[in-house]
């Protein structure tokens, strides 16, 4: 792909990578008002009175939310920061897409990259971090992931909700000649507290446009919020339920053409030849399409799209990769754990001559495999290619990503890009990519003054997705003689997300520079450990691998919360008490871990056949402690019978969406744990289909039992910090009721039927 000029309007930064963090910037806009983008979306009668906030004379308040709604609840949260300052009921905001500008910026997700903390308590109060947040601002990439809406969004909504206020106070104000302290905003109405004139936002918004907006509005304490930290009704709830909820599979425009796709399936494969001519004459047919990875054909439905693909005789170069495997990609983890190779994350005392030195060593190896993402949308994306421009209807979690690439696809200016980003049927990090786009615009192209919409089937979906990296680790430690860890060693081998993602935007631009996410939940555990040593040994593999939901986190939190255990169990001690022991200097963890405790009733014995495990993680600023009750007979057939969750995730927007997002992360990572597992071989991947690719369904589900536990951190993420301890906490209650203690996932490897 060409690179863009560099201009006064735009730059790219590329292969800025930064603590494993990718910078780079899009589309930076000429120099104006912060309110520009928004105010180029108004109708007749409507003004926007900052960058997020419309009004029109009737009333109707319109919020630009930046981040995209795929189930989590973001549209809801976000707008409850915005009515609690501008003064009006939650039922009074309407949501849309934020345009495409740079301040709608989520600087947030790459702070979150940075080694210049911590993990548990320094937060951003870094130089380092505030410096990137300059830079983040600058670049303006809207996105979201890594749970970080609301940690972004929570000071400039409110100061949104804050400023607008003010304006339509003033307004009022000098309309009666008064001062604005005389006045009061209330439920949409501005009121003058003497004399008890009253005018609605419609009324006075068109005045307000015209006053310079202000700065440094204090906001609300806590005490007086209304909406904040109160459950609040899912906005959009209603249209999912009634049917009129619009998601990206279910664009339907006029004169609409259909795409369906033939994929190589081996990775690094590409069409050798082809026959079009064989197909042309099948019902519906326009036209076949190649591309360097697969072919396509467009047709004037998707059923005869599909059919005709199916049958479009086609020869792959499978490449270099058609003899790849698991069972090899697994002996290389083991020969790369056993090299002298590998980047420390975590290097504090003498670790490696404690153990050395030890009579008795603890040691263990775990593995996970590749996962896919399997949303329950089909992957697609719409385009409409003309002459000189594009439009795209894409569920996606990066806008900026997508138009820039919508951009060069097509070869159009970018200010002739529009995206349209509706409901995502479930994200989890698989919509921050950008090959549907390219590819629904390559094609697209080839029927230009028509859209053209693009499915892939669920056997493209999970043979050709970005997957959860497979990993292995090794663990060796020590203990003392009163049964405290006295050294802890721990290596991990796996490709890096952050490498492989960046090579798939950047090609030429591939780094060797850190990734914080390989360590992510294995560097820095909270636990007080003197001598401690982790260290990430990269494997570059040719298997693409992408964000997960919850990243790293999501195998390195059953690698130390398993090994832990192991360590309780050799200590003679008990699990819980045993963590206890380990965060004494931590009174955020230790809340988490007693309240845990008393909701869970630890303490009572289970009968036999049945057991508790535990686990403990803190992952997006947020602590997650869960414990799981099991019940297994002789025959490993096993039921996951109840899970309590405590969260500690700083201030709550809304508890209802907390609890929500706790239960949506722990189904999501016990569907991993008991079955989620993609496979190599000979060059492509195994599974085809949700019948060998499976989920928790209603049968095998268990109570999940939430608590909040807020201790006063700063903000954290919710989307996420629930997947990464299920796993650990269910192979840890196996091993308490049965002594068989689990180190490959998922259990269905091992016999185990939910």
């Amino acid at each position: 792909m060409a690179l863009m000029k560099l201009t006064r309007r735009k730059f790219l930064i590329a292969g800025g990578l930064v603590g494993g963090g990718l910078a780079v910037g899009f589309g930076l806009g000429d120099d104006g008002p912060e309110n520009a983008a928004l105010q180029a979306t108004t109708s007749s009668g409507e003004f926007a009175l900052n960058a997020w906030i419309k009004i029109n004379k009737s009333g109707e308040i319109t919020f630009a939310i930046p981040q995209a709604e795929m189930g989590q609840g973001v549209y809801t949260s976000l707008s409850m920061l915005l009515a609690e300052e501008l003064e009006v009921e939650l039922s009074s905001v309407t949501p849309e897409m934020a345009p495409l500008a740079p301040v709608y910026v989520n600087s947030t997700a790459l702070m979150d990259t940075l080694p210049f903390s911590d993990g548990h308590h320094q937060g951003e109060a870094t130089i380092g971090a505030w410096g990137m947040k300059k830079i983040a601002g600058m670049l303006g990439v809207q996105a979201t992931g890594g749970s970080t809406s609301v940690r972004n969004a929570w000071e400039p909504m409110q100061k949104a909700g804050a400023i607008a206020r003010e304006m339509l106070v003033s307004a009022a104000a000098e309309e009666w000649n008064v001062s604005s302290s005389e006045c009061v905003a209330s439920k949409g109405t501005v009121t003058h507290k003497s004399s008890g004139k009253t005018a609605s936002y419609g009324e006075l918004v068109e005045a307000a446009s015209a006053l310079e907006i202000p700065d440094d509005i204090p906001l609300k304490p806590a005490n007086a919020r209304k909406i904040i930290g109160k459950s609040q009704p899912r906005i959009d709830i209603p249209e999912k339920v009634d049917g009129s909820a619009v998601y990206g599979v279910d664009i339907d425009l006029p004169n609409m053409a259909h795409a369906a796709v033939k994929l190589c399936p081996v990775f690094g494969g590409t069409v050798a030849s082809w026959d079009d001519k064989a197909i042309l004459n099948m019902p519906g047919v326009i036209k076949a399409v190649r591309f360097d990875t697969g072919v396509a054909v467009i047709a004037d439905s998707f059923w005869r799209a599909k059919k005709a693909v199916e049958a479009l005789p086609v020869t792959f170069d499978e490449g270099p990769n058609a003899a790849l495997s698991s069972e090899a990609i697994f002996a290389e983890f083991e020969q790369q754990l056993a090299s002298d190779e590998g980047r420390s994350y975590a290097d504090r005392g003498e670790a490696l001559e404690k153990i050395s030195q030890a009579d008795t060593v603890i040691s263990a190896t775990y593995k996970v495999p590749f996962l896919a993402h399997a949303c329950m949308e089909p992957m697609n994306c719409t385009a409409l290619v003309s002459d000189n421009d594009v439009e795209v209807w894409m569920p996606n979690q990066a806008q900026t990503l997508i138009a820039w690439f919508a951009e060069k696809a097509a070869d159009v200016p970018a200010e002739n890009v529009k995206l349209h980003t509706p409901y995502l049927g479930g994200g989890f990090g698989r919509r921050l990519e950008i090959d549907l786009v390219v590819m629904a615009v390559t094609i697209a192209k080839e029927l230009k003054g028509r859209p053209v919409k693009l499915i892939w089937t669920r056997e493209n979906d999970v043979q050709h997705d970005m997957y959860r990296p497979a990993a292995q680790a090794s663990f060796k430690g020590t203990l003392t003689s009163s049964g405290e860890i006295d050294a802890w060693n721990h290596r991990v081998a796996s490709p890096s997300v952050t490498r492989s993602f960046t090579k798939r935007m950047l090609p030429w631009a591939d780094s060797d520079m850190p990734d914080n996410s390989t360590a992510d939940g294995a560097g820095n555990i909270p636990y007080q450990i003197s001598n401690m040593l982790m260290e990430h040994v990269p494997t570059p593999l040719e298997i693409p691998v992408g964000y997960w939901r919850s990243v790293g986190h999501s195998y390195n939190a059953f690698f130390t919360e398993g090994f832990m255990d192991e360590m309780a169990w050799a200590a003679k001690k008990d699990p819980l008490e045993f963590r206890l022991d380990h965060v004494s200097e931590h009174t955020d963890f230790t809340a988490v871990l007693q309240k845990l405790k008393e909701v869970s009733d630890w303490s009572t014995p289970l009968p036999e056949g049945r057991g508790r495990g535990i686990a403990l993680h803190e992952s997006f600023k947020s602590i997650v402690g869960q414990v799981v009750e099991i019940s297994v007979n002789k025959d490993k057939e096993i039921s996951i019978d109840k899970v309590f969750c405590v969260i500690d995730c700083g201030t709550v927007v809304n508890p209802d969406t907390v609890k929500a997002q706790m239960e949506s992360g722990i189904i999501f990572g016990l569907s991993a744990a008991l079955f989620g597992e993609i496979t190599i071989e000979k060059g492509r991947v195994v599974q085809e289909n949700f019948p060998d690719y499976d989920m928790v369904r209603l049968n095998n589900c268990p109570e999940i039992e939430v608590h909040l536990a807020p201790s006063g951190r700063p903000l954290g993420g919710v989307g996420e910090p629930s997947t990464p301890p299920i796993a650990p906490a269910v192979v840890n209650a196996i091993f308490a009721a049965t002594k068989t203690r689990i180190r490959e996932l998922p259990l269905s490897k091992h016999g185990y039927t939910a």
